[in-house]
């Protein structure tokens, strides 16, 4: 672990929150803490310093220096012994984020900022760098539970091994037990080969009751090995992903997903899972993107 963490705040009680959290995973992580604002205005030409006709302290530069000066002593507040740095960068948050997740060790965002719309669960900028972030991502959504355990969502895919490695080492650093939850349904379940080889079939050969098992023992295996110290429980759920995700997040204090599983679509860089963990999940949720540049 080389980078830091990187926090975006906008001065919302959501990206607030998500700074003492990026606080508690940079201290977990013995790394930086960095706090970043994007700052739009001077990209749109309004001046960013106080009007003549104002208090001197009234200008967009003096808000965003105590936004940051806030947000900071949160995170001093939260983790004393964490190096903590700021950065106000000139542009919009999605590309500013973006950028600085290609150095980041982990972003972690607020669900939705202050420019979010009534009605709408997850903010552009949190669902953007879900499917775009160079970096896993971390969505501050309702507050983890804090004894609970860390949830995975397994499906056996490639994109996902990446998901199950950051969970691994979540729990690792938090102490935390590791929660591995597979869903089958008849249309996803592991489909026992056609006598005809020449028969085309969507998944690999197996039965539900024994093939959803080895699917998702075979998708840790490798990851039990490496960290020998966590505590994993497998869970298998005969219903639908996103339900049964959801239902799990009560309890946790994180859900890890991939940002794509086994029934993407080429092209796609957000999962209907993953997104639909960025709007519903009931704790702070984790997108872990693929090793192959879109997924």
């Amino acid at each position: 672990m080389s980078g830091p963490v990187v926090v975006g705040v906008d001065g919302s009680a959501s990206s607030l929150a998500a700074v003492e959290v990026a606080a508690e995973e940079a201290r977990s992580r013995s790394a930086a803490l960095r706090v970043v604002h994007a700052f739009l205005w001077p990209a749109m030409h309004v001046p960013p310093g106080a009007s003549p006709l104002g208090p001197a302290d009234s200008g967009l530069r003096a808000a965003v220096e105590r936004l940051m000066s806030e947000a900071v002593e949160r995170a001093g507040a939260v983790a004393p012994d964490v190096e903590v740095s700021q950065a106000v960068v000139t542009g919009e948050p999605l590309t500013v984020l973006e950028a600085q997740s290609r150095s980041a060790e982990l972003v972690v965002v607020g669900s939705r900022g202050r420019g979010g719309f009534v009605g709408l669960l997850a903010g552009s900028t949190a669902v953007h760098l879900a499917a775009h972030g160079r970096c896993p991502v971390l969505v501050v959504r309702e507050r983890a539970v804090p004894d609970g355990p860390i949830v995975v969502g397994v499906d056996g895919s490639a994109a996902g091994a990446k998901a199950i490695g950051f969970a691994f080492a979540e729990a690792a650093l938090r102490g935390a037990d590791l929660v591995a939850l597979h869903a089958w349904t008849n249309w996803n379940a592991l489909l026992p080969a056609p006598q005809d080889g020449r028969t085309p079939y969507a998944n690999e050969p197996g039965t539900p009751a024994t093939g959803e098992e080895r699917l998702l023992s075979e998708a840790l295996a490798g990851h039990r090995k490496r960290y020998p110290g966590v505590e994993v429980r497998h869970e298998i759920v005969h219903g639908g992903t996103r339900e049964a995700l959801i239902e799990a997040s009560r309890t946790a204090r994180l859900l890890v997903v991939g940002a794509r599983g086994r029934g993407g679509f080429l092209g796609l860089v957000l999962g209907s899972v993953s997104q639909a963990m960025l709007h519903h999940a009931h704790c702070p949720v984790a997108v872990v993107r693929g090793g192959d540049g879109n997924a």
